[in-house]
This record gives structure tokens, sequence and C-alpha cells, in this order.
């Protein structure tokens, strides 16, 4: 007989924000990505065209954790207009020692925010100057206001400027952040102008084609890109891996449907140039940030650790917590299958 913890959006809620620990719990991740026996393969990935739909499926076995996570995370990029949210989906946990099902996370992609902008924070960490106190964010969604929020865990951010298509949501983000964290948040018209005087300059939209020049860095900067998470999107001009140091999260990952995919396709890398991950920065192995006036480049796409990483965290906190329900699912055992 197993037992399931099930856990709405409203107990991982409870149990997990985004806070250090999240961002230590996603940083120990990356670290394992680069030191440990992983096993992690290639995201699975349905499109639905007609629909402005994608599916994406990732998973990462992580020695010394307990379970092993499988998120499924579709992305409806028209769900606004219907009153709807963009991103949804659920997580799996399962004992890495008998395969069995302990917890099922209905977190509507909760959990994925969390540790999406966990990870912004630790490129952040790992790569922009440590006296950065002014970020730039472009885009206006969940993920836009996730980023800014996690960066003030990890560098003395005071003001901020976010730049986004829709120049009305930017501004109602603006004034929402300058409430919630107090500090001097400013919508900005002209993206140009959004990154003049930044430090640390991070991208969170479904774009497919480049919406940041490479003529616009200035030296000292720090660029996150968060949002080319599949082979169709490009936020950032090609040309930027000409003036900054990159730093993938996985590189074999990034080569398919990253930034650094499109700077391959352009003709400005090679495919097999190599590139340091961010695991390998954090371990101390590859170099990222070498001088104040570096411009750095951190092209994050989501890998499956991060997933098994905050689903363990979750069940963790949230049985301790006492949390959830738990329900028996009793197998017969049968005769041969």
């Amino acid at each position: 007989m197993s037992r399931i913890l099930i856990l709405t959006e409203k107990d991982l809620r409870a149990a997990v924000q985004l806070d250090a620990s999240a961002v230590d719990c996603v940083e120990q991740a990356f670290l394992a990505l680069a030191t440990e026996a992983v096993a992690m393969p290639p995201i699975l990935r349905l499109d639905i065209p007609e629909f402005r739909g994608e599916v994406d499926v990732k998973t990462a076995y992580v020695p010394g954790f307990d379970g092993f996570a499988i998120k499924v995370s579709p992305g409806f990029f028209d769900n606004p207009k219907l009153g709807l949210p963009s991103l949804n989906g659920l997580m799996i946990l399962f004992s890495a020692k008998t395969g069995l099902v302990e917890g099922l996370l209905l977190d509507n992609g909760y959990l994925t925010d969390v540790r999406t902008a966990a990870a912004g924070a630790v490129a952040a960490r790992h790569l922009a100057r440590e006296n950065a106190s002014v970020a730039t964010i472009f885009g206006a969604g969940m993920q836009a206001r996730m980023q800014l929020a996690a960066l003030t865990l990890v560098r003395p951010i005071s003001s901020a400027r976010i730049w986004a298509r829709d120049h009305a949501r930017a501004e109602t983000l603006a004034a929402e952040c300058t409430r919630q964290y107090g500090i001097d948040v400013t919508a900005v018209a002209d993206p140009r102008d959004a990154m003049r005087g930044s430090h640390i300059v991070v991208t969170t939209t479904p774009a497919e084609k480049p919406i940041l020049m490479a003529e616009w860095l200035e030296a000292g900067q720090h660029l996150t890109a968060m949002g080319s998470d599949s082979e169709h999107k490009n936020e950032i001009d090609p040309a930027v891996f000409a003036r900054a140091t990159y730093v993938a999260d996985r590189l074999s990952q990034t080569r398919i449907l990253g930034e650094l995919h499109h700077a391959i396709k352009a003709g400005l890398v090679g495919a097999d140039d190599p590139f340091a991950e961010l695991g390998a920065v954090i371990a101390g192995s590859a170099k990222g940030r070498t001088s104040a006036d570096d411009i750095t480049f951190a092209d994050l796409t989501g890998t499956g650790v991060q997933d098994t990483a905050i689903a363990n965290l979750a069940v963790s906190r949230a049985a301790g917590a006492g949390s959830g329900q738990t329900i028996e699912n009793e197998r017969e055992m049968g005769g041969d299958a």
C-alpha cells in the first residue's frame, strides 16, 4: 500500500515562498548538476499552435534527494484574453528508492514560478556585480514581478525599471512593486532607456524576435534571459554573444532551444563552441565575471533539477506541517502482467 500526499496550490504557497531558502535550494540543484551523477533527460514538448499553446515535461534524478519529480507545465499564451493565466501545471514526486508516487503537487504552476525566479537570483548572485543596485525587467507578467523580488534577495536593489510592450501594464506593475518592495520602480516606454545605467537586466517575455539589442549593453551589466524555453522564442539579439561572457543553465539544452540556439543559427557561434554552465561557476570550476567591467549573460531555459529540488522542499515542509490530504492507494497483487 502506498500513501500519497496531495497538496493544492494553497498548501504549497503556505509551505514554500520565494525567499532565501528557496534560492539556496535551487542553487544546490545547479551545483549538483555540475558535480553529481545527475540523470536529466531532454525536455519533452508538445506544441498546440492553434491556441498558442505548448506543454513541457521536465524531470531529473539528483543523487541525495529522496524523491525525483516529473513536472508537466502547459503555457497557453492567449489565455489572458480569456481572463486566464498563461501558465499552469503540476508536479508528481516519486520515491527515488522505490518509484512509488509520494506526492501530487497541484500547484497551478506556482512552484515553477518560484524555482524560475530563484534561478534568476542564483544567476545574479554569481554573475552580477556585488554592488548592483539598479535593475531593469523586460515584461510585466508574474515572472517579471517575481524576478524583481528575487533580485532583492541577493543584491542591494534600490531602484528598478520595467519595460513591456503594453506600457499600461508596465505602469501598473511598477506601482505595485513600489508599494510591495519599498523601492523606486518606474515604467519606461523605451527599452533602451530602460537599460541605460542599469546594473542587472532580466528578460521575462515569450518574444519570438529580439527585444534587447547588443549595442544597448553597457560595461559591467549582467543580463539574464528567462523567456526562450522553446526553439521559436528569442528575446536577445544574437550579436550579444560577441560582447558578453555567456553562461548556460544546461549547455546541451540552450544549444537546442535557448538564446544560444539563435546565435548558432545566425552563424555567430559554432554549434560545439564551449561555454560555461551556471553549476560549474557555482562550483568554481568555470569562470563567470572576472572584472567589474565584464558584461555577463545567463541563458536560463529551465531544468529538471530545479523541479526536483523545489518539489522535495515543498513535500518535506508540507508533510512536516501536516498540510494537505493523504490518500492510500492500494495495488492488488494479481497475476503476471
